[in-house]
């Protein structure tokens, strides 16, 4: 029995590594048991990934929420009610953004749920979205998903991956329909300057767009570079989806907790049918949420050790033949030119085998990703066990170049 062809074609190709091989780390349990075997694991964007790192103020909070029995019911499906008033004053604080606790802010448990879930609504079968070349692979599984169609837009290197205006006009048709970004980009780490992106914004006004902007890695902005939400921008409020998480810069990924914030006349849609498909986020989560929104010291630890972090990687990483890496704008991960070397996919193998560390490989970031690599350079909570991970990295590496004859 040919049992995809009863399935929606949406679905019906999609491989989760049982019967095939698949490339993407997060799918199937080729990364869990090469991790099982003894490897590295730098492929996943969760921090200090895989040793214990909740913070004492969260643990406590969690505890509590256990121990007074609350946390086995749920909340309102919109979510924690002291969660989306900490929230609405986070968004005040730190992105510029007024929003009502109660008409703005849903939560939602995990900010990829949250990015599928805001995109829903208004992509039906044949509505093209408009998204940057490289970044997230669920941007353009989640066009399909929803029956849209992903049309890549080309970020190039030699501008540091910024939006280029005239690449997405050529792109542009009646049956566009949104643009989809993900700012901080990942995987490039590039954070879109003020002019590119109000460059942008007004590409979605002219055009009459909607813009989905999925901000997972906004905590951590390096060197003094400007961040501007585009939900800020002028006439950009009422056309724009902002998705956030717990997961990168509180580094609380298991918590599984994010949050969509929007117009209300967007938000009242996304309410009505939360229930349906995301439920309530978890009760316990939400309450440490809470805590580690509040607890202001948590991001300014991790911001120092990030920092500290995204240069020694690029310090080692910058130092290898035939490889090219500019400095981590934002978050935690880098992404190396390897194309002198191999392909992405020759070289992910080639690193498991030789430096017993798995990375990512950059074509599920996109056509342009063809070359490069992704490295999450904020796993482990130990400093030390992470450089050595980038010194097996560049000696590897290294070792391929010598027996290519690249100095």
């Amino acid at each position: 029995m040919d049992i995809k062809s009863k399935m929606n074609w949406k679905f019906s190709d999609l491989k989760g590594g049982l019967f095939d091989t698949v490339t993407k780390a997060d799918v199937g349990e080729g990364a869990g048991n090469l991790m099982a075997q003894g490897y590295d694991i730098m492929a996943w964007a969760d921090p200090f990934f895989p040793d214990p790192s909740i913070p004492d103020s969260v643990k406590k909070t969690m505890i509590a929420a256990f121990e007074d029995g609350f946390s086995s019911h749920y909340t309102m499906p919109m979510g924690n009610a002291d969660l989306r008033r900490v929230v609405s004053k986070k968004l005040w604080e730190q992105n510029g953004i007024k929003a009502d606790p109660s008409r703005n802010i849903l939560i939602t448990p995990g900010s990829d749920s949250g990015l599928l879930y805001a995109m829903m609504p208004f992509i039906g079968e044949g509505d093209e979205v408009l998204i940057p070349d490289p970044s997230y692979p669920s941007n353009f599984l989640n066009a399909k998903l929803c029956g849209g169609v992903a049309v890549p837009v080309p970020l190039r290197e030699e501008n540091n991956w910024q939006p280029e205006i005239d690449e997405f006009e050529k792109r542009v048709t009646e049956k566009t329909k949104m643009v989809l970004i993900s700012h901080p980009n990942n995987p490039t780490s590039t954070v879109f300057r003020r002019e590119a992106m109000e460059k942008l914004c007004r590409f979605v006004i002219e055009h009459d767009l909607i813009l989905v902007s999925d901000q997972a890695f906004e905590d951590f902005i390096f060197d003094d570079i400007e961040f501007v939400s585009p939900a800020v921008l002028p006439g950009m409020w009422e056309r724009t989806v902002t998705i956030f998480s717990i997961s990168k810069g509180i580094g609380l990924s298991g918590f599984r907790v994010g949050y969509i914030v929007a117009d209300d006349h967007i938000m009242d849609v996304l309410y009505g049918g939360t229930v349906n498909v995301l439920g309530a986020t978890n009760t316990a989560a939400q309450f440490g949420a809470i805590t580690a929104l509040e607890d202001k010291a948590i991001l300014k630890e991790y911001y120092e050790i990030m920092d500290k972090r995204r240069k020694l990687a690029y310090d080692i990483f910058k130092s290898i033949p035939g490889v090219t890496v500019r400095l981590s704008e934002s978050g935690f991960l880098s992404w190396l030119n390897i194309s002198r070397l191999g392909t992405s996919a020759e070289i992910v193998s080639y690193l498991i085998r030789e430096a017993k560390v798995v990375v990512n490989e950059g074509t599920p970031y996109g056509a342009q990703g063809e070359g490069y690599i992704r490295i999450v350079h904020g796993c482990f909570k130990d400093e030390k066990r992470a450089v050595n991970a980038y010194v097996r990295i560049k000696e590897a590496l290294t070792k391929l170049a010598k027996e290519k004859g690249i100095k």
